[in-house]
């Protein structure tokens, strides 16, 4: 059993809830965050003052002394962090870097020992699941080696809380046999972080548009991009505005033109998880300025393009104490990731789960433009949307305040099944359904008069009670495999026959 996976007390049989003809299994095991999951963080390096001190401090040890400060630094954390020792490497360098340019003296004649145990100082642990576990996604896995036979290997992503409230992305991997048995795989106990690749490529046309579109007066955007290639790195955008603030630095329009590419810039990165890591122990932390404070509700799905290649894209919300940015994640194995930012006059507001396939030679993906209502989008590109049509206004009492999508939807049989929540009185929510016409998403076959899983009937009470969310469910074999967070604070799987619900939703028509 994966240490995230618990049994609910006296209620560990599968819970079965009947409604108007649906059947819904609740399986007896939830995800719970686990507090000793963590990864290594900087630690703040105070003043100026704070810093030498920490330098003379471990250059006057003596050699026993720093080798036992070590040796016991090493057996309480190496265990539990892939390259320990060479995050403290990495910590040291950055913090000799900043000693040295305050004016501190030269410590390159350090030990290794005591340049770790100087990094160490500046380097903390962070519990990424201390606080929660929820609002979870689940796709196909693009490695399907060693699945069941009939069955599919999954992963699952999941939004985890730790102190101070930042939200990170999380993985859980498992199975799904031919007769429907869900297994969670045991738990590594170790979290794995991905690099940011250095010599990310950035391409000039997406950038000039987003600019412009972000205000940026676009003769000053081809001022600064005439000087690049239609792909450059960072650092070649470095050594561009790096010469046109020598010659003109006095121009604000310039200086706040370069200021804002340089964010946007940062807002676009690649990651790479190294060979000896797992990708059930994928960390995603936030790495830019945009979300610095948040990787909130990633939405999988596997997307086939018209020439069968496959990629899975995640949208989700970046957050940084007081602006929302809607991002794209894109991996062809969970082992490298290009983010980026989505643009465009119709990307606003939280909550957009990308369709699955091209429609009519155009992505389409559902959103919730004004908090309200629901929206389909259509664009030529994945990164740009200027168009949006409202798809359906909350309708039933249980979903009068706001209606949204719970990721991305799944093709049937019958069309387009899309998964939807819905609040209603007491900011209570539910989950509920649409069934979308296949090749006209916008009409609406069918649409759930009552909700498939609601709050009322999980008796939650919480750290945010009367909420059951979820960001994406899986279809296997005629069965929806539906994982659901309740309370943001733990997540529960629910099982539910898809011919059941998709007659069901005929019958309630639209």
């Amino acid at each position: 059993m994966s240490r995230r996976q618990i049994s609910r007390g006296g209620r560990s049989r599968t819970r079965v809830a009947v409604h108007r003809g649906i059947t819904v299994r609740h399986l007896p095991l939830q995800l719970i965050g686990d507090a000793r999951r963590s990864i290594m963080l900087p630690f703040n390096m105070g003043g100026h003052h704070d810093l030498q001190s920490v330098f003379t401090y471990v250059e006057g040890l003596t050699d026993q002394e720093v080798v036992v400060n070590l040796v016991s630094l090493v057996a309480d954390f190496r265990n539990r962090h892939s390259r320990f020792e060479e995050h403290l490497e990495e910590r040291y360098e950055t913090a000799a870097r900043i000693n040295g340019s305050s004016g501190g003296t030269s410590s390159a004649r350090l030990s290794r020992e005591r340049r770790l145990l100087i990094g160490a100082y500046f380097t903390m642990e962070y519990s990424i699941e201390a606080a929660a576990l929820f609002n979870p996604s689940i796709v196909p896995h693009p490695d399907q080696s060693g699945a069941p036979k009939g069955g599919l290997r999954f992963i699952m992503s999941l939004r985890a809380v730790g102190e101070g409230h930042i939200s990170t992305t999380v993985f859980q991997t498992g199975t799904i046999s031919a007769a429907g048995i869900f297994r969670l795989d045991p738990a590594t106990g170790r979290s794995a972080s991905p690099h940011v690749v250095p010599d990310a490529r950035y391409r000039k046309d997406l950038l000039r548009r987003k600019l412009c579109e972000m205000g940026i007066a676009c003769e000053m955007a081809d001022l600064i991009f005439a000087r690049l290639s239609d792909f450059f790195t960072h650092a070649e955008l470095d050594a561009a505005t790096t010469a046109m603030l020598a010659e003109d630095g006095e121009d604000p329009r310039l200086t706040n033109s370069i200021s804002v590419l340089e964010w946007l810039v940062r807002a676009n990165y690649r990651l790479q998880l190294l060979p000896e890591d797992e990708v059930q122990d994928l960390v995603l932390f936030p790495r830019s300025d945009s979300e610095s404070r948040g990787i909130e509700d990633m939405r999988l799905v596997k997307f086939v393009d018209d020439d069968s290649t496959q990629t899975w894209y995640g949208t989700y919300t970046a957050f940084d104490g007081q602006h929302i940015l809607p991002m794209l994640m894109e991996t062809p194995d969970f082992r490298s990731f290009c983010i980026h930012t989505l643009n465009g006059a119709c990307v606003q507001n939280k909550g957009m789960a990308l369709f699955p396939r091209r429609i009519g030679g155009s992505y389409a993906m559902c959103s919730r433009i004004d908090g309200r209502n629901l929206y389909l989008m259509t664009s030529s590109m994945v990164h740009f949307w200027e168009t949006a049509t409202v798809l359906a206004r909350p309708k039933y009492p249980w979903e009068w305040r706001l209606i949204g999508n719970c990721g991305s939807p799944l093709l049937t049989p019958e069309g387009w099944l899309l998964i939807t929540h819905g609040v209603g009185p007491m900011r209570r929510y539910s989950i509920g359904a649409m069934l979308l016409d296949a090749s006209d998403p916008l009409r609406i076959r069918g649409r759930l008069k009552e909700p498939l899983i609601a709050a009322a009937e999980q008796g939650i009470r919480g750290y945010v009670p009367n909420v059951v969310y979820s960001c994406g469910a899986l279809n296997h074999r005629e069965r929806l495999y539906l994982p659901y967070a309740v309370s943001d604070s733990a997540t529960r799987i629910a099982i539910v026959r898809l011919p059941e619900l998709t007659d069901q939703l005929l019958q309630d028509g639209p």
